[in-house]
């Protein structure tokens, strides 16, 4: 989303933003980029009002929950905005993998409409552009979902580029250990922490004695606290205060994500770095294939220590891996490859937005029923509220 905001703001574009969530220590200061920041409570007629005083050209709905909460408010008080779904990333994929993972020991392809499935398919349909974060999830949308591609807009992580290497000063001889990194609410970390401790750790502890595997992310659960075992080699740090500082002191990242969805912003994080890093499929997907990934990728545990000590101890191997991971980023995530087509894209879709809807037949006929359905659902809890 901060991604998103800053390329919105270099197009010249003034950009409010509003929340149901209350601030907390880990919310991003957006006061840095000038923008007002407004509280809207669920189930009110403020957030009508508030959305009459902004009266805005174009609306972004973080996820498509958003949507569901918010849609027909829009359509009720600013018709005329362009409605944009910001996917992240498919969520009712992760939910599918995740759920495969349990069952079968392996990620299968979503097979069934779950409840979440449908929920998310028809956010897309309701908005007038859907941004995705990968080509994966735009072949799996277009291929097993028949959803029209000119509903979808693809829209990486994006960085500037060009001076990337001379950036990261630190070489292979000034670095150390192992590290991995990951919000813990988010539940492909946690999942990959402790995959990582039971199966995959004590092979690379037991071939390098004196290394270390330092655990960073935000909201740590008791779990993972207990696994800090300095005897192991296993250091639980907690969250990391400046991301690529931190990745930057380290010889190898380890991602060994058994589900997940959308493009992983640690892996980039660590090509930014210039860390190497050891993967999984799940978690290249959407970046590189395996064969140019900066690192390894490995599915088999005993593949993936011993990728992960290989990289360890070969310096020149190492260091080849790190100039693929920031030609990668040069290649594929460079902000000026997409700022232009993004800007233009919107500036289109403005201008021809009842053209389009006309056409989006099944968006107008689910905006319809769910709105209505959700819109009277929220006066409903409102007048209960007030009684």
């Amino acid at each position: 989303m901060l991604h998103i905001i800053q390329l919105i703001k270099s197009f010249g574009y003034k950009i409010h933003f509003a929340t149901a969530n209350p601030k907390n220590e880990f919310s991003a200061n957006l006061n840095e980029f000038e923008i007002p920041v407004h509280q809207l409570a669920l189930n009110t007629s403020q957030a009508n009002d508030t959305l009459k005083s902004i009266n805005p050209n174009i609306v972004f709905f973080d996820r498509f929950i958003t949507e569901e909460q918010f849609g027909w408010r829009i359509d009720e008080c600013c018709s005329d905005a362009l409605k944009v779904l910001d996917t992240e990333d498919l969520h009712f994929l992760r939910e599918a993998r995740e759920q495969s993972l349990k069952v079968t020991s392996e990620v299968t392809k979503p097979i069934k409409l779950s409840e979440k499935t449908k929920r998310e398919l028809a956010a897309i349909y309701r908005c007038d552009l859907t941004l995705m974060i990968s080509q994966a999830e735009i072949d799996i949308l277009t291929k097993d979902y028949d959803i029209p591609k000119n509903l979808l807009f693809y829209l990486p992580f994006v960085y500037r580029t060009k001076s990337l290497s001379s950036q990261v000063s630190s070489g292979f001889s000034a670095r150390s250990h192992f590290m991995s990194i990951g919000n813990f609410k988010h539940k492909p970390n946690l999942d990959m922490v402790m995959f990582l401790y039971k199966t995959i750790w004590p092979n690379i502890r037991s071939k390098l004695k004196d290394a270390q595997w330092h655990i960073y992310g935000a909201y740590l659960p008791e779990q993972v606290r207990q696994l800090h075992q300095p005897q192991k080699g296993v250091l639980v740090k907690g969250r990391a205060e400046e991301v690529l500082t931190t990745m930057s002191s380290y010889s190898l990242m380890l991602a060994p994500l058994r589900f997940g969805a959308g493009l992983k912003g640690k892996c980039l994080d660590a090509m930014r770095a210039g860390t190497p890093s050891v993967t999984t499929p799940i978690g290249a997907e959407g970046i590189s294939s395996a064969e140019h990934w900066p690192g390894c990728v490995a599915e088999d545990a005993e593949l993936f220590a011993d990728s992960a000590i290989k990289l360890y101890q070969n310096e020149n191997l190492w260091t080849s891996k790190q100039q693929q991971g920031f030609e990668i980023l040069r290649k594929n995530f460079d902000i000026e490859t997409y700022s232009k087509d993004f800007q233009a894209t919107l500036t289109e879709r403005l201008k021809h937005l009842d053209s389009i809807r006309q056409q989006n037949i099944v968006g107008e006929l689910l905006k319809h029923h769910h709105h209505r359905s959700t819109k009277f659902m929220s006066l409903w809890i409102e007048e209960k509220n007030k009684n």
